[in-house]
């Protein structure tokens, strides 16, 4: 059974960072597209950035230069390196995994940007 498990949420103050991790299980990690979306309060959900299988990443304008999404097959494990934190990055940010038609996503991770 397919399971994304999201961490390293948090409270920061603007300007500072967090990683996030999501470890996922039971499925051929290689193989997948992983990304990370966010939602905030009264929002559309929103892909964040994410990485293939060749590495090649894609982000969102708004987190340009200041997110780095990177990935560890042999740990079955993508992260997101959030630098320069911004109060409007505030949401729960989720994990989610791509092959073809098979669709999978984690729970998600609280980010709070507040001083």
């Amino acid at each position: 059974q397919a399971q994304l498990k999201e961490s390293g949420g948090g409270l920061v103050q603007p300007g500072g960072s967090l990683r996030l991790s999501c470890v996922a299980s039971g499925i051929t990690f290689t193989l997948y597209t992983m990304a990370w979306y966010r939602q905030a309060p009264g929002k559309q959900r929103e892909l964040v950035a994410s990485i293939n299988f060749g590495d090649r990443t894609v982000y969102t304008d708004d987190v340009k230069g200041r997110f780095t999404i990177s990935r560890d097959d042999a740990k079955n494990t993508v992260y997101l390196e959030m630098n320069n934190l911004k109060p409007e990055d505030a949401a729960v940010y989720s994990c989610n995994a791509v092959l073809k038609t098979l669709i999978y996503w984690g729970q998600g991770t609280q980010v709070t940007v507040s001083s």
